[in-house]
């Protein structure tokens, strides 16, 4: 029998990665989602596709939107540095404004039309760094609204957003991917990667990622400049 299709957004980060391992256990033919949306580096755009190669996608899609253009982010606007003290309190500079609402909205176009009724995104409201589209409200509220502006939705086959990471710890995390096979070697967090990918390890996702290596009591297979 055909396998259900999911739809997963695919950064080619340490979350995204895990996300897709966990939509293939789980029994679904994946068919891995990128955004080029202005990014400050490409490196997590050639991670994806490492990632989706290795963990067997059915296939994978890199979408295109200019977020650059408007800027307010540091991950678009290379005019503000990436902040390298830690977040103390609020939303951070590297923020995008509507990014997952876009990725998302993206996502929930292709997977309608694949015939998918499942999307799994890596968003995580515990080890974050205070995005408030990480949050399960935000998701909650998304799934609700795809259902109400889909074909598919109206017509009763309804789209269900996942977010398996939502509640869990980075080192929890980390165990989950090991567990399923991930190679996380494959994968580039940094918010300011270099060409060759190698990660800053002072940024705010560098500093998350290694706590979660730690934390969990695995080496840490990410390449640092």
């Amino acid at each position: 029998m055909t396998k259900p299709r999911a739809l997963v957004l695919l950064s080619g980060g340490l979350d995204s990665a895990t996300c897709l391992a966990i939509a293939r256990a789980e029994g679904y033919d994946v068919y891995a989602l990128s955004v080029e949306y202005g990014q400050r580096h490409a490196a997590e755009l050639a991670a994806a596709q490492r990632v989706a190669k290795a963990l067997g996608a059915v296939a994978h899609r890199t979408a295109h939107v200019d977020l650059g253009q408007f800027g307010g982010s540091a991950l678009t606007d290379t005019s503000l540095a990436v902040p390298v003290e830690g977040v103390d309190g609020g939303i951070p500079i590297t923020y995008v404004p509507a990014r997952n609402t876009i990725m998302l909205s993206i996502a929930m176009a292709w997977a309608e039309v694949l015939g998918a009724e499942h999307i799994y995104v890596g968003v995580n409201a515990v080890d974050y760094s205070g995005y408030p589209d990480c949050r399960p409200a935000f998701i909650e509220a998304f799934e609700k609204m795809a259902n109400l502006a889909t074909k598919a939705g109206v017509e009763g086959h309804p789209l269900s957003i996942h977010a398996p990471l939502i509640d869990l710890t980075k080192a929890d995390i980390v165990r989950r991917g090991t567990a399923l096979g991930v190679d996380y070697s494959l994968t580039v967090s940094c918010y300011q990667a270099d060409g060759d990918g190698r990660a800053c390890g002072v940024c705010d996702s560098c500093r998350l990622r290694r706590a979660g290596f730690e934390a969990a009591g695995l080496p840490d297979p990410t390449r640092y400049a």
